[in-house]
């Protein structure tokens, strides 16, 4: 099985580098880069399949040669497609490029780098899914509605108090005439008794309209009655005013 491995390993480095224009730069001085002690060490794990002691290999060529583009060719390659470290690989990409500014492969790499800063973007700035934005448009909707409902009651209560008209005060006595006849005040008559306040306890799993049903009031009439109340966010236990008969 291990065979397989190393075997399927191989055919990797060779189609991968084959799709970049070589597995390493071929420009003047990449066979020295090559036959680095580390740099062969790094190559020699890879076969291996330790990835991992590969990139510490090429890593310490590079201490040795800052400038050698053949280990950074092999670092971004490890660390693009098997230490899934995106930033690594952007910036061996590009020192890649830049000790071997005329890399027959350079247009491959620059769509190499654009791919990993598409990953690495994709890492640190997630989307929203779109049921997650389709759920918050809901919930800015019912919030919406339950706001427009409250600006209505609001409305309606300044308009019935400004179209009232002042009431006499209470401790006013009519002062009589000397020319005018005596009039008799009648008593005025007894008020109503007011109308007897109604409250409901939210049971669990009861939402407003469902409230609404229960005592034939519409949904308007109970939300006016109670200002403020966010229908998403009804408790067990919470008390809510019911419209008076």
């Amino acid at each position: 099985m291990e065979l397989f491995q190393r075997l399927g390993w191989s055919l990797f480095v060779a189609g991968f580098g084959f799709a970049l224009g070589g597995c390493a730069p071929a420009g003047p001085g990449a066979a020295d880069d090559e036959r680095e002690p580390h740099y062969v060490l790094g190559q020699n794990r890879v076969n291996a399949m330790d990835f991992q002691g590969a990139a510490e290999a090429f890593e310490e060529s590079l201490a040795a040669n800052p400038r050698s583009a053949a280990a950074h060719f092999q670092l971004a390659m490890l660390y693009d497609e098997k230490e899934a470290n995106p930033a690594s690989a952007i910036y061996h990409y590009q020192q890649y490029l830049r000790f071997e500014p005329k890399a027959s492969n350079a247009e491959v790499i620059a769509q190499r780098i654009y791919t990993c800063k598409q990953q690495l973007a994709a890492d640190v700035l997630p989307l929203p899914s779109a049921p997650a934005i389709q759920q918050q448009l809901q919930q800015l909707a019912d919030t919406n509605r339950v706001l427009q409902l409250q600006l209505e009651y609001y409305t309606r209560q300044l308009a019935a108090v400004q179209n009232s008209p002042m009431p006499p005060p209470e401790n006013a006595t009519p002062t009589p005439s000397s020319s005018a006849p005596a009039v008799r005040i009648k008593p005025a008559p007894p008020r109503p008794a007011a109308a007897k306040a109604r409250a409901h306890t939210v049971a669990a799993g009861e939402t407003p309209a469902a409230v609404a049903r229960k005592y034939g009031i519409t949904l308007n009439s109970l939300m006016a009655a109670n200002p403020g109340l966010n229908p998403k966010k009804l408790r067990v236990g919470q008390t809510l005013n019911l419209p008076p008969l």
